[in-house]
């Protein structure tokens, strides 16, 4: 019982990461596959960029929920006492990278997705409220100053693990830290195209009152 109540919310939290918004929102309310348009990607960057702040913001909003969720579903497995109190950060780990994994390669669109920064942004909120903050943080900042999108998401990313190194923020179990890195390293991947493109000068810049342009 036990192990299906497990399969069952794995299965669940993928589900959830696999929910496509900005393509649905651009087919139902603009008559468009955005996989087709911008950068070809189905996130909010790429929402941004050719729909707009406000379906850019909306799309951004749920998949960072949707990350938050996913993961903080694992705290079901231990109200049934499915597994241990200790090991939920585990659990929760592996929730959220199937959100995450759900996200870039989401069942119900033929597994096109998107680069699952939002759904990371969600899934690190529920780990660790306060690292995540300073992640955002981070991210605004280097937005601001770069004016590139990729590059704030990456460093932010990589910002996660290395904060939780320090004595403040570092945690009971160790294997929180090496799975920050591993994530931070499927960002990598997810962006490499980017990383091309701004080691050659030629990445979208951010115009933040307006949106994204090329």
């Amino acid at each position: 019982m036990n192990m299906l109540l497990i399969a069952v919310l794995f299965i669940v939290a993928y589900l959830i990461g696999s929910i496509s918004t900005a393509v649905w929102i651009g087919k139902a309310y603009y008559g468009m596959d955005i996989r087709q348009h911008g950068s070809g990607n189905s996130g909010a960057t790429n929402t941004f960029r050719v729909l707009g702040k406000k379906p850019g913001t909306i799309v951004m909003l749920i998949d960072i929920f949707k990350g938050w969720a996913a993961t903080s579903l694992a705290a079901l497995l231990v109200i049934f006492h499915a597994v241990p109190a200790d090991d939920l950060i585990i659990y929760k780990l592996v929730m959220g990278a199937l959100a995450v994994v759900g996200h870039i390669f989401p069942v119900y669109e033929r597994f096109k997705g998107g680069k699952g920064v939002a759904t990371l942004l969600g899934m690190m909120l529920a780990i660790h409220l306060e690292v995540a903050l300073m992640c955002m943080v981070i991210f605004v900042i280097v937005l601001f100053t770069s004016r590139y999108v990729s590059l704030g998401s990456m460093i932010a990313a990589l910002a996660f693990p290395i904060l939780l190194l320090l004595p403040r923020f570092h945690p009971d179990n160790p294997i929180l830290i090496v799975f920050g890195f591993v994530l931070f390293a499927v960002v990598a991947l997810t962006h490499r195209k980017n990383i091309n493109r701004l080691l050659h000068g030629e990445e979208s810049k951010a115009n933040i009152k307006l949106g994204i342009r090329k």
